[in-house]
């Protein structure tokens, strides 16, 4: 059985009929052929997969689409404003808190989720918030200086100073 759905995906509106068991992770992968959006556990645990809905972290390999319509949804592909990178993604790279990269897109979307609701976390918060996504390669280290710095240069002070 097909359903019909209406997304807004990275500001632009799509239309599509897609089974009804399928998760937004193959959605977005298989039918909008957005490949950020990285297969992990499969189970909702590990946060490679996070997307945002309405501004919001959702693992989407948990999520039917079906559920969401009418949300709008940002995929990494999303964050950049056409080649200017976010400055989540010119943090990471500069600070090499992205190894393989695998998880990358998920902490990224994480990370923008949480500046848009705190813009001067504690590194303490920071660390809840990414709580959920697990990274293999990474003692995290880098990862939480680049969202600090991020939060730096996107106008705010952070609570504690680089290091």
């Amino acid at each position: 059985m097909n359903i019909r759905l209406s997304l807004t995906v990275n500001d632009e509106s799509r239309e599509l009929l897609v089974p009804v068991h399928k998760t937004l992770l193959e959605v977005l992968r298989e039918d909008l052929d957005l490949i950020g959006t990285k297969h992990g556990c499969e189970l909702g645990e590990c946060g490679t997969c996070t997307v945002l809905v309405d501004g919001a972290p959702v693992l989407s390999c948990i999520a039917l689409p079906a559920d969401l319509q009418d949300s709008d949804i940002t995929t990494v592909e999303g964050m950049a404003d056409g080649s200017r990178l976010h400055p989540l993604q010119q943090a990471f790279a500069e600070l090499g808190a992205a190894q393989c990269g695998y998880c990358t897109p998920g902490i990224l979307l994480t990370a923008k989720a949480l500046l848009a609701d705190d813009p001067t976390p504690t590194r303490q918060r920071i660390r809840e918030a990414l709580a959920g996504n697990l990274c293999r390669c990474t003692g995290y280290t880098k990862i939480l200086d680049a969202v600090e710095l991020a939060a730096l240069r996107m106008g705010q002070r952070p609570v504690r100073a680089m290091t």
